[in-house]
């Protein structure tokens, strides 16, 4: 595999070069990371599968790794080479955050939504949140994209074990019907999303600045960056009060925000089981 990985990058650097050493670093339980460093002094960070991987996973992460990156609003990772087995990126050293990391943050993100918009929401391709599948296909309306792209699916994933009798789904199917009271009103433009932005997917580099990674890019409502945003902390109120100076929330945003945590917390419901039970159905609740 590294001779491999080593192949791939001198044909990207134009040199042939050797990898040298190797060390594992902390990651998800996705994809095995490590960082590598090479015969001409440099290093970078290795991803490589642990298990059966869908396929075109590294290149869609390659993909939306330069779309962010081209924005030159907030800093992530600059992607190499990659393969079906592997993608090779920029190592970026972990640094202590600056005082004003939440602000910069909030600043940057704001600056990521306004730099490239779509008429239509979604993504031109079908990407992974975690190993479940996010669909992106285009909709002509916000609405109907949550509805059918996001909130439904995970129901309907749910439903094929807990029946459509359970509490959840029938909560959860009354608030689908209810969706336009809450979500008709944007008009916004599609904007380009991280899209699973919680606090490990998150960094300062040695310079203490914002560092985002392992995207899970698409077009959408820019609020709906702080549905996941919110679900495990990370980023506070300086953080959405820096965003709101460039891109004031408008009104019904807190209701919007739990609508959009809805998605992932049905998401870890489904991946990792009862324990969001509660949690799913504390914000359905909140939300109706």
């Amino acid at each position: 595999m590294l001779e491999q990985v080593a192949n791939s990058i001198g044909q990207s650097l134009g040199k042939r070069v050797r990898i040298i050493n190797q060390r594992p670093l902390s990651g998800g339980s996705i994809n095995q990371v490590s960082c590598i460093g090479l015969d001409n002094g440099s290093d970078y960070l290795l991803k490589t599968q642990t298990g059966t991987i869908a396929e075109n996973t590294f290149q869609i992460e390659y993909d939306s790794l330069l779309l962010l990156a081209e924005s030159k609003t907030i800093r992530v990772p600059a992607p190499l080479v990659f393969d079906d087995a592997f993608l090779v990126m920029e190592f970026i050293s972990k640094g202590k955050k600056a005082a004003d990391w939440q602000e910069q943050m909030g600043r940057n993100l704001a600056l990521l939504h306004q730099y490239a918009q779509q008429k239509k929401y979604g993504y031109h391709c079908d990407n992974y949140l975690g190993t479940s599948l996010q669909i992106n296909a285009w909709q002509d309306d916000w609405v109907t994209f949550w509805r059918a792209n996001r909130l439904e699916p995970q129901l309907n994933l749910f439903s094929q074990h807990a029946g459509t009798d359970n509490a959840l789904i029938k909560k959860g199917y009354q608030l689908l019907e209810q969706l336009e009271s809450y979500l008709d009103q944007i008009e916004e433009a599609a904007v380009l999303l991280h899209g699973d932005l919680w606090s490990g997917n998150a960094m300062a580099d040695s310079r203490g600045v914002p560092v985002i990674f392992d995207p899970a890019c698409y077009y959408g409502h820019r609020e709906a960056e702080f549905g996941m945003m919110r679900m495990f902390g990370g980023f506070g109120d300086r953080c959405e009060a820096a965003y709101a100076e460039i891109c004031p929330f408008t009104d019904g945003y807190e209701e919007r925000f739990r609508i959009y945590q809805l998605y992932h917390e049905l998401n870890h419901l489904n991946l990792f089981g009862q324990a969001y039970f509660s949690a799913c159905m504390a914000s359905i609740d909140a939300i109706l």
